[in-house]
Formats: C-alpha cells, structure tokens, sequence
C-alpha cells in the first residue's frame, strides 16, 4: 500500500545551500534514504520550492483564477514529499519518523487512495 508522507517545516530552517553546513545536513537525507533501500522500502519523493513560488488555480464560472502564494498565516510550510510503499500504516509510520523532517518539523502521513487502475 502506498502511503504519502507530507513533510512540514519552517521555511528556510536549513543551511543555505554550499555552505559548511550544508554537507552533513544532506548527510542525514542520504542515510535516511539508504535506511529505506536497505529494507526494500520503495519510495519517491521530492523536495519543493519555497511557498512563495506556489500558485493556486481554480475554475469558477468557467472563468480560470489564479493567486501566487504563500497562502496560510503558519509557520510551517509544506515543504516537500515521499510516497512510501510500506504493507500498512504501522510500517509507514515506523519509518516517517526516520525521516529527518520529523526531528526538524512535522510529516503527516496519509494513504494513497487506491482507485483500481481507474
């Protein structure tokens, strides 16, 4: 089963890119991913930009609207994903909480919704 875990955080929380920080801050994210393929986890996922590169459409009256972000008052933003293919909900919570977001932030995890191949 395919759960998706939403990774929050404050934005700008980590180390600017190139600098001496930068190095073991990935180092955390590359043994998480090691940790995932060493028990055959199957996983993506992806980092995003910042909020303020977001736009939200939506279509009323057959008339497109679209507003650049950020959108919600929060300190945490959505900051990027993984799709775990774990067996159920226990195993994809046991390994969100490897996750290096869920020292720094919050991971909400959520089941794929299985539409049969539609």
């Amino acid at each position: 089963m395919k759960y998706m875990a939403l990774l929050y955080d404050v934005e700008d929380n980590g180390p600017e890119y190139g600098s001496p920080e930068w190095g073991p801050y990935m180092a955390r994210w590359e043994a998480y991913h090691e940790t995932l393929v060493k028990n055959g986890i199957e996983f993506s996922g992806e980092p995003l930009e910042p909020s303020q590169t977001a736009t939200r459409l939506k279509v009323r009256g057959g008339k497109t609207e679209t507003m650049d972000g950020p959108f919600m008052e929060t300190k945490e933003q959505l900051g990027g994903f993984y799709i775990l293919d774990c067996k159920d909900l226990d195993e994809a919570l046991k390994y969100a909480a490897l996750c290096p977001a869920a020292e720094d932030g919050t991971v909400e995890v959520r089941p794929v919704m299985d539409l049969g191949g539609a």
